[in-house]
């Protein structure tokens, strides 16, 4: 009996032991840029040297809002009016950039203008963070996600050697994400482009590559179908759906699965896959059908909430702007 109690004591202990240091994760960091890489080992050295540990950055990434509010209180950050004419106003300074990209990648403007709406309110607040501080923060002393944000760190010296960038400079999210689309540095060397053709990807100042490096994210990563619907709300629900729900937000089902859970499917169509959402609501639980496009949206953050924001800001921008056209029309 004892030996069988001290089995998971000693196998604990082993692994406390094994874990790595800080200094231990750094040093091998160190020699995978210079061996993978061809970076100059005391430049690396130097850069980690100016990076500093920051308590609000370990704070702030164990308590997302997406966990701690419901879909009543998320909501109401985003669907604001002073929100909504911010993206009219955006979508009305780079409509020609909105157009173009429509054009190029088959993404409408007022999901773009959303994005921005929801990632950093059109650029008004990118984050105050040094990047640099943020990734080596959380890739050396986060050990949960800290594989994670050592890649992210990996692509950030990447890019700042690319573009040559001062790796010291960039400022973002507590996360490392980045400029007014807020991407991780791995999305910025993968989906960031010069859309303006000035010979700089800038998504920190310059409007027409944010505009441009959004749709192009949609359409690589998130696989948007252009002119296809997003999600449909449900007016009713009875009966036990849980199971629907628990298939996840990827669309995997028929429509007629729903159907038989006596759903109206009715505007869903025919030959798609659909997913059941639910959010928690000050007044029960609220249903809707989601897409493929709604999953595209997903893809840029992993939460039903944020891609439900995004929509519904979305059609909320959409239709205030197509409102004061008409008005200017009709005066």
């Amino acid at each position: 009996m004892m030996r069988k109690l001290l089995l998971p004591i000693l196998l604990l202990a082993a692994g406390v032991a094994a874990a790595k240091t800080p200094d231990q994760l750094r040093n091998e960091f160190i020699d995978m840029m210079v061996k993978r890489h061809g970076f100059d080992r005391q430049e690396v050295k130097r850069v980690l040297y100016k990076a500093q540990l920051s308590r609000p950055i370990l704070d702030a990434i164990a308590r997302p809002a997406e966990k701690t509010l419901n879909w009543t209180a998320y909501r109401a950050i985003f669907l604001k009016p002073a929100r909504i004419q911010g993206g009219v106003a955006f979508w009305n300074q780079h409509a020609e950039a909105l157009a173009r990209a429509e054009r190029e990648y088959g993404v409408p403007p007022h999901i773009i203008v959303a994005i921005l709406g929801v990632e950093t309110r059109y650029g008004a607040h990118t984050g105050g963070y040094r990047v640099l501080d943020a990734l080596h923060t959380l890739g050396f002393h986060y050990p949960r996600r800290g594989a994670f944000f050592r890649e992210q760190l990996d692509h950030f010296l990447r890019f700042s050697r690319e573009e040559d960038i001062d790796p010291t400079m960039p400022t973002g999210s507590y996360a490392g994400a980045m400029g007014m689309p807020q991407f991780m540095p791995d999305s910025f060397r993968v989906y960031a482009v010069d859309f303006d053709g000035d010979g700089h990807r800038d998504i920190w100042h310059n409007p027409d590559d944010v505009i441009g490096s959004v749709a192009n994210y949609f359409v690589k990563k998130g696989n948007w179908q252009q002119g296809q619907p997003v999600a449909f709300p449900i007016d009713k629900v009875d009966g036990d759906v849980k199971a629907l729900v628990d298939a996840g937000a990827r669309p995997s089902l028929a429509p007629q699965k729903l159907a038989a859970a006596g759903i109206d499917v009715g505007a869903v169509p025919a030959d798609s896959k659909v997913s059941l959402l639910d959010f928690d609501t000050d007044d029960g639980t609220e249903y809707w059908i989601g897409l493929d496009n709604f999953y595209a949206i997903m893809r840029y953050n992993p939460r039903t909430k944020y891609a439900m924001a995004v929509y519904q800001l979305a059609e909320a921008i959409r239709e205030q702007r197509a409102q004061t056209l008409a008005g200017k029309t009709d005066g």
